[in-house]
């Protein structure tokens, strides 16, 4: 018999049984479209991380309080709350004799709480940082200034609005010059920011900017920085800097051995290799679970298939009659589960990549910046799946109909 005629029976043994051949197939698709809407998932998550950080610059150092791996987070970011980075600290890397490719160096702290213009009052968040933060962030004021070092160091009470923060407040009045309360201390307004959206993880609309010095005092009762930042003036300095900025907070700190370092350095090159091995990690995982339910349809094509074995054992019975061989009577089973399994698989296929489509565009749709990741090698490797676990599910069955006895097999009810 030509491998044609195989195909053509098996097409339509499987057409006569139309509903019990769908949900045979069902699991095959599903777990097909799993692995590829997981797979693309992850690599969009992998694209949202990856272009986060980069908008952050290239050439910046972040300092964490706290010790970690080299190739894990640092436990401030797990939040386990240190108090190893002060003000001193600040200074000291300020300083061009010791950190000298250093363009600028601020410390961050950050609270919620409530504010309020006249009887207007939001949930805001409120950002403790430096005078050099335009120079840090890349960013300017649309109207008014941003605060001084010295207006810093004598706890001035200035406040830079975010565009949310302004507009929410202010309702489309000039805020410059108004007076605001958080945590019922008065700050005056002395510039806003344009609308710049999400940058490293926060949406920057969604920020008040007040001098760190005065957050620390005022607002947070604390005397430490959750985080550092030190802008490179170059690129190709970034690992001279971190060694200087080590080198420094060792001498700062009184540590004479690395081991005993009381805090982290991460360059953004250091900070996207991290998060990209945690979800490549997390990615493969989940894509391994969902292979599970290919397993589940596998074993799902080899009972139905076994069922179908024992309901055409006289058709198997008459064709050996008539001098069908083994190997014959083997191939067209075998091609039938491989038929359920490379449908089953396309159909996964169109599924996964449609799903995928969707959570790109509501994605992008909400403003972050992900990438549709549908690639011709998980199509390909989806398909080739597919039809390994059909032959691999189908053998037994196969096997099982090849080794009947005709005339047992013509005799069967």
């Amino acid at each position: 018999m030509q491998i044609g005629d195989s195909f053509k029976i098996s097409y339509t043994a499987l057409s006569a049984k139309k509903s019990r051949t769908f949900l045979t197939m069902l699991g095959i698709i599903i777990g097909i479209a799993s692995v590829i809407i997981i797979m693309s998932v992850g690599a969009g998550a992998q694209s949202l991380i990856t272009n986060q950080i980069k908008s952050m610059g290239s050439n910046l150092i972040s300092i964490f309080p706290g010790k970690s791996d080299e190739a894990g987070p640092p436990s401030s970011v797990m939040g386990i709350i240190n108090t190893s980075l002060k003000r001193n600290d600040l200074k000291a890397l300020a300083n061009i004799n010791n950190v000298p490719h250093a363009a600028a160096v601020i410390g961050y702290n950050r609270g919620i709480a409530a504010v309020t213009w006249r009887s207007n009052e939001i949930d805001g968040t409120y950002v403790g940082v430096d005078a050099d933060y335009p120079i840090i962030e890349d960013a300017a004021v649309i109207d008014g200034r941003f605060f001084t070092q010295e207006e810093n160091e004598s706890l001035s009470r200035y406040a830079i609005l975010g565009s949310q923060v302004n507009e929410d407040l202010f309702y489309g009045e000039n805020p410059i010059g108004q007076n605001i309360k958080i945590k019922k201390t008065a700050f005056t307004v002395i510039g806003y920011f344009p609308k710049r959206g999400t940058k490293g993880f926060q949406n920057q609309d969604n920020l008040i900017f007040i001098p760190s010095y005065t957050a620390q005092k005022l607002l947070l009762g604390i005397d430490y920085y959750s985080m550092l930042r030190v802008k490179v003036d170059l690129e190709e300095n970034i690992e001279q800097t971190i060694n200087d900025i080590r080198v420094t907070l060792r001498e700062q700190h009184d540590i004479d051995n690395s081991e005993n370092e009381d805090f982290s350095v991460r360059s953004q090159k250091d900070a996207l290799n991290v998060m990209l091995a945690v979800t490549d990690a997390l990615k493969f995982f989940l894509a391994a679970i969902a292979a599970i339910s290919l397993v589940v349809g596998g074993v799902g094509i080899m009972n139905i298939m076994l069922v179908a074995v024992s309901e055409r054992t006289r058709e198997i019975g008459l064709r050996k009659a008539v001098g069908a061989k083994r190997n014959v009577i083997m191939n067209q089973f075998l091609i039938e589960s491989i038929i359920i399994t490379l449908f089953g698989g396309v159909a996964g296929i169109v599924v996964g990549a449609t799903f995928s489509i969707l959570i790109a565009l509501i994605a992008r749709y909400l403003g972050y910046s992900w990438d549709l990741v549908v690639s011709i090698n998980s199509i390909i490797l989806a398909t080739s799946i597919s039809v390994i676990v059909g032959l691999v599910f189908g053998i037994y069955p196969a096997q099982r109909a090849a080794k009947l006895n005709p005339i047992e097999a013509l005799h069967y009810e």
